[in-house]
């Protein structure tokens, strides 16, 4: 039986900081895809990027839309990650390690989002840790505000259960701490914090994590209308 991809959703229409709003079809987000999933009529599909946010350990039978034509980039942001060694004992501890560890691979994401020619696709296993700090980074370049990004974060809590049922998870007996299956504003709030503290703010984050301001501003004329 045919199943939607879990947590899939468009983040456009969100408002930047100068009005503008984020286009339709150019950033999707999802958890882990199958290769028969359907999806609805009115997305941008297929993408012609897809990121796998995956560990090298997660992406060991391969990727399940390798038999599309969109190119297949891997930035393991938790590169160690696993369900026996998940390195942090919350999702505030989890999301730190991953700015701390990861954010060349955050800086390389923009990019590809920058530079794609058509929908670009970003996953992990269930699209809302990973795959919420990766989104989180676009659009806070993009000028969105701190409520809203909070908000498109929240949306994850409505597919729980199909993500669960996606990665055969099981809550009752979990393999990781089972805060780890919820969706944690405050880990992101944590995030969001560390960007706006910084020097500059999220751009003077992007720029010290390696980045440059041409990405920022072609991710801008990219993706805002």
């Amino acid at each position: 039986m045919q199943v939607d991809l879990p947590n899939l959703r468009d983040v456009a229409g969100l408002t930047a900081a100068d009005g503008r709003r984020v286009r339709a079809g150019a950033l999707l987000r999802s958890a882990l895809p199958a290769r028969d999933d359907v999806v609805p009529d009115d997305l941008a599909w297929p993408p012609s990027v897809v990121i796998d946010l995956r560990s090298p350990f997660e992406l060991r039978n391969g990727h399940p839309l390798a038999h599309l034509e969109a190119r297949l980039v891997n930035l393991p942001l938790l590169d160690a990650l696993r369900p026996d060694n998940h390195g942090a004992e919350s999702l505030v501890a989890l999301y730190s390690v991953l700015l701390e560890d990861a954010a060349h691979m955050l800086v390389d994401l923009v990019g590809e989002v920058a530079d794609a020619d058509g929908p670009v696709l970003v996953h992990c296993a269930a699209g809302k840790d990973r795959t919420g700090v990766g989104v989180a980074l676009v659009l806070r370049l993009l000028g969105v505000s701190h409520d809203d990004v909070i908000a498109d974060y929240l949306l994850s809590e409505h597919a729980h259960e199909a993500v669960d049922a996606r990665l055969n998870r099981d809550p009752a007996n979990p393999v990781v701490p089972v805060s780890f299956y919820l969706v944690a504003p405050e880990a992101l709030e944590g995030v969001l914090e560390v960007w706006d503290e910084h020097p500059g703010g999220v751009e003077g984050w992007f720029l010290h994590a390696g980045g440059d301001a041409a990405t920022v501003e072609r991710l801008r004329d990219r993706m805002l209308d």
